[in-house]
This record gives structure tokens, C-alpha cells and sequence, in this order.
């Protein structure tokens, strides 16, 4: 299994349309920065207007801590689209280059083949996840400096900027859990369909029917509670006054479970396959 390891991460390597996808991803950071650049002080200005008539803000809001929550929200649709897209790759350029075939012909089990391609998607992910992360700190702090971040979710929320900083911290955990979801998700989706296009039309749909029913109140607590759309955004919890650690934890854990039941659905219905 460690040869097939280094196989997958050799493949990944050399492959464009992994170096293609970090620049994407790098290409909406890079966006977000010019954006909040030359026109996040006006945004700002008309979020505050009425506020400002009644108390006064001292310091600057528009800061690194506010660059980098912006960049988190990449992680509503932006980056787990692409990342889908790479991911589901591992497995149906495999059927498209004939190479599964080839593959098991050698002396590989089924089960060991496609969880190589789980674990690598996994590892693709938090790296990207831990990139974003690295690059955002460093050009958001070096460009925007330091400060309080103030947010708006359903109310206004303002944080010191060494709690802000600890809260991002966390949200970019929590995110990647939800990043890691949606590629095994996405890996699962490949062994269903085999085939690229399809399968990546079908990986846009999962995520932007995962979005529509976030926004849905089933009216039934168990599906309000732990039906995996509503788990997705947990990372934005982090960003409320009042943080629910337990409620944050639940969610992550259950949608970790969610993940490997996707994943082990995965496996099963490959090594049923019949490869041919």
C-alpha cells in the first residue's frame, strides 16, 4: 500500500491541473486583496454609517483579521468547487486512460487501490487548506496590518484582534473539515459515474444543493440539527459573541462521520465493480 501511496502523490504532482487549481484558488485570494484594497473602506463605511452617528470607532477596521474572514467565505462555494473538481480526478482519469484496468491486472486488492485515492484527496485538501491559510496571514497582515474584526452575522460582532486572530485560527480547522467532506464526496461521486465531465456537473449540483438546503428549517430538530447541509458552515459559528465549543465540536465530528460513511460507500461499490 505505501507504493500505492507514492504512485498517487507522484500522479498528483505531475499533473497541471493540480498547479492549475492551487492558482485558481490563488487567483480569488488575490482578487479579495484588491478588492478590500481600493474599495473595502467605502464598503465598510456604508456597513457603519448608522452606527457611527452613535458611537466612535477608534483603530482601523478594515485590517488583516477582516481580509482574512473575507477569504474564509471562498469556502461557502470557490474553493470546495475546485477542489471537488481535482479530487474526483484521482478516479476517472483512471477509467479515461484505461489505467484501472491496467492496475488490476497486478497483484492490488480493489479496497486498497481506492483508498489510496481517499487518502490523497485528503491530504490535497488540508495542504490547500493549510496554504490558503499561510499565504492569507502573511500578505493580509503584512498589506492591512493588524486590528479588531468586526462581522456580521444576523448582528454585528466586534472582536479584539488577538481573539479575532485565535477565532480565524479555528475557523480555518473547522473549514477544513468541510473542505475534506466535499472531496470525499466528490471521490465517491467518480466511482459512481467514471466519467469526467458527469462527474463534475454532479459534484457542482451536491454542493450547490448542500448550500440551498443549509438555508432550509426542516421544522424537525434531528434534520435541523444533524443532517449534514446544516453542519457545513460550522466554521462560521466561531465568528458568533457567544461561542458554543460543545455545539462546534458535534458538528465537526458528525460531518467527519458523514465523510467516512461517503468514503466507505465508495469502497464497497468499487470493489463490487466489475472492472472491465
Amino acid at each position: 500500500m505505501r507504493w500505492l501511496l507514492y504512485a498517487e502523490i507522484l500522479k498528483l504532482v505531475k499533473q497541471s491541473k493540480t498547479y492549475y487549481a492551487i492558482t485558481a484558488i490563488f487567483a480569488i485570494q488575490l482578487l479579495i486583496f484588491i478588492m478590500a484594497y481600493y474599495q473595502g473602506s467605502a464598503i465598510l463605511d456604508l456597513l457603519l454609517s448608522n452606527l457611527r452617528q452613535s458611537f466612535y470607532f477608534e483603530g482601523k477596521l478594515l485590517n488583516g483579521n477582516l481580509i482574512m474572514y473575507t477569504v474564509l467565505n471562498s469556502l461557502w462555494f470557490n474553493v470546495p468547487l475546485i477542489l471537488m473538481i481535482v479530487t474526483s480526478g484521482m478516479v476517472t482519469d483512471e477509467y479515461k486512460d484505461g489505467t484501472v484496468q491496467t492496475v488490476m491486472l497486478q497483484a492490488v486488492e480493489k479496497w486498497k487501490f481506492i483508498l489510496v485515492k481517499y487518502i490523497i484527496a485528503l491530504l490535497f485538501t488540508l495542504l490547500v487548506i493549510a496554504l490558503m491559510m499561510i499565504t492569507t496571514f502573511t500578505l493580509a497582515y503584512a498589506i492591512f496590518g493588524t486590528g479588531d474584526l468586526v462581522v456580521y452575522i444576523g448582528t454585528l460582532n466586534f472582536f479584539e484582534s488577538a481573539d479575532a486572530f485565535s477565532r480565524i485560527c479555528w475557523a480555518f480547522a473547522s473549514g477544513s473539515v468541510a473542505m475534506a467532506f466535499y472531496s470525499i464526496v466528490s471521490v465517491t461521486l467518480a466511482v459512481f459515474i467514471k466519467e469526467a465531465a458527469q462527474t463534475w456537473i454532479a459534484a457542482a449540483l451536491f454542493l450547490i444543493i448542500t448550500n440551498l438546503l443549509l438555508k432550509v428549517d426542516f421544522g424537525v430538530a434531528g434534520l435541523n440539527n444533524f443532517f449534514f447541509p446544516k453542519l457545513v458552515d460550522t466554521w462560521q459559528q466561531l465568528f458568533n459573541y457567544q461561542t458554543d465549543w460543545l455545539k462546534i465540536s458535534i458538528n465537526n465530528a458528525l460531518l467527519l462521520f458523514y465523510g467516512v460513511a461517503a468514503a466507505a460507500a465508495g469502497i464497497l461499490a468499487f470493489h463490487k465493480k466489475d472492472i472491465g
